[in-house]
């Protein structure tokens, strides 16, 4: 007998079997009310509700940013084993995967997703709009951890130009935590003067970068991760890095850091002048004009770079370098090559009609995001103005003699450098609100226009927009084959199994049989 429940679900019989994933992306994210056992109650009802068995939990209270999650790879492996078990419970999209890895191992399991507090079910057999919708939630999960990276990228940026190296310690160096709580670096005492000796060996001119690295070895000098000899790429490395004298350089821009050098900046120059004069490129020959495409395009035979070149002063030719010897590939016409790389841009294409139909549906699955950061706002802001009153109460004591003075520099100093992190934590939470929509809406807007960018461009634009939406362009007998990059390679293919694999200008609306389908 099959009863229909209230999310969809047609249950047969006994009651299926499933298992049940919660995630809190972090311990703070417990903390405001998102918290495992309350995904675990939801979870639980729903199961009941819908005659399903709940045979394993499985559970996450980590960072999602990298791949990894002990539990959810436990999960992966139990459905690989139990083929017989293909009902995934979860309280929503974010909570199940918030990186591309994620999805497409699930989607290569063949599991039945059901996204409870979306009133979701995805299958094989669901429509190809959800299953596009569920993509571009997917894609928008991404999009918040590249926001909370950007937030990352900014504490490191501040930690620069106060002149302190805001990364791992380079060989030669230790992270260390100062007496004023910041984590610096500082000269390593088991290699430092190996490194000093470096310089000063390559300086002179004598030696090659292979026997640099016998010299090294017999110094003591050892890879940090193998333990084994340091290979030539790493010397060259260290060489080039001149973080060495003291000074180093962050995203484009140079610091004047505040850790000891290990060399002086005059004999790091020297060495510089040494690696140059002896790594010359001596095929670097640079064209008087600009093609659209050089650099872009390897030859599919050779792996050799496809280089532009004018012919009767007007016409733009492109063929392969030849470095490793004869290439079979002939001459190409840049308009060919350029009217490729409009149709693989035209697959991101899809109708004015479903943009705004997506643009919606973006705003919909926006609303839960927008809660929790409303929660962790509030909740910061209460700390915030408890600190502010312990601040006013503390003040008033010590016009009244109750605290002294030095007591009170020390613990006003402490709560208002705590009450900088909230603030910095709470203009984190509202840019990374906003940022969810705008910049997932920028990036349909951006898919949706591409090939219709591209053929208004000029030359430097052009080849700056297909490095941002393609890589690894190969030509081989007068065609090019790509690879679309994150996040447009989601799109594409989401647009494709939309439109039944046709290609060409996309959809025209939603009301397409491909958007109706059972």
């Amino acid at each position: 007998m099959k009863k229909q429940t209230r999310s969809g679900i047609t249950a047969v019989g006994d009651a299926a079997k499933a298992i049940a994933y919660a995630r809190v992306s972090s311990k703070e994210q417990d903390k405001e009310g998102f918290s495992i056992p309350a995904q675990q109650k939801l979870l639980g009802g729903y199961a009941q509700t819908n005659r399903l068995i709940i045979v394993q939990e499985y559970v996450d209270v980590e960072t999602a940013k990298h791949t990894g999650r002990t539990n959810f790879e436990e999960m992966v492996r139990y459905l690989k084993s139990h083929r017989s078990i293909r009902i995934v419970l979860v309280e929503k999209t974010d909570r199940l995967y918030r990186n591309l890895k994620d999805w497409v191992t699930l989607d290569e399991l063949d599991v039945e997703i059901h996204l409870v507090k979306e009133g979701v079910v995805l299958s094989r057999d669901s429509k190809s709009s959800e299953k596009f919708v569920h993509g571009i939630k997917v894609l928008m999960a991404k999009n918040y951890i590249d926001n909370l990276s950007e937030e990352a990228r900014k504490g490191q940026l501040e930690k620069a130009e106060q002149g302190i190296w805001p990364s791992k310690a380079p060989l030669g160096y230790r992270n260390v935590t100062s007496l004023n709580g910041k984590k610096i670096i500082e000269p390593d005492p088991k290699f430092a003067g190996t490194i000093t000796h470096l310089f000063g060996w390559y300086a002179t001119g004598t030696l090659s970068l292979k026997q640099l690295a016998a010299e090294a070895q017999s110094a003591g000098l050892v890879s940090r991760r193998t333990g084994g000899p340091l290979p030539t790429s790493n010397l060259h490395a260290i060489l080039r890095n001149r973080l060495y004298t003291g000074d180093f350089d962050w995203n484009g821009r140079r610091y004047v850091g505040r850790h000891h050098p290990l060399v002086s900046r005059e004999l790091w120059e020297r060495v510089q002048g040494v690696l140059d004069g002896r790594h010359a490129s001596k095929c670097g020959r640079k064209t008087k004009r600009d093609f659209a495409f050089s650099g872009l395009i390897k030859c599919g035979h050779c792996g050799c770079a496809l280089v532009g070149e004018l012919k009767k002063k007007r016409y733009v030719y492109y063929h392969c370098t030849g470095y490793k010897g004869k290439c079979p590939e002939p001459y190409v016409r840049e308009e060919v090559v350029s009217e490729q790389f409009s149709a693989l841009l035209g697959r991101l294409s899809f109708g004015h009609e479903v943009l705004s139909w997506v643009s919606t549906a973006l705003l919909e699955s926006h609303a839960d995001e927008q809660k929790q950061h409303e929660a962790a706002i509030g909740r910061l802001q209460g700390e915030y103005d408890r600190l502010r009153h312990r601040l006013h109460a503390m003040y008033v004591d010590k016009l009244d003699g109750r605290v002294d003075g030095s007591f009170y520099t020390q613990m006003s100093e402490q709560w208002r450098t705590e009450q900088d992190k909230i603030a910095r934590e709470i203009a984190r939470h509202q840019v990374a609100d906003r940022s969810y929509l705008e910049e997932g809406a920028q990036l349909i807007e951006l898919a949706h226009g591409a090939q219709r960018l591209f053929a208004k461009q000029e030359t430097q634009e052009q080849r700056r927009l297909l490095n941002f939406v393609l890589s690894n362009s190969i030509w081989k007998n007068g065609e090019v084959t790509t690879t679309f990059r994150q996040p447009f390679n989601l799109i594409a293919e989401a647009t494709a199994a939309a439109s039944g694999g046709e290609g060409g200008g996309g959809l025209n609306s939603p009301g397409h049989p491909a958007w109706l389908g059972n």
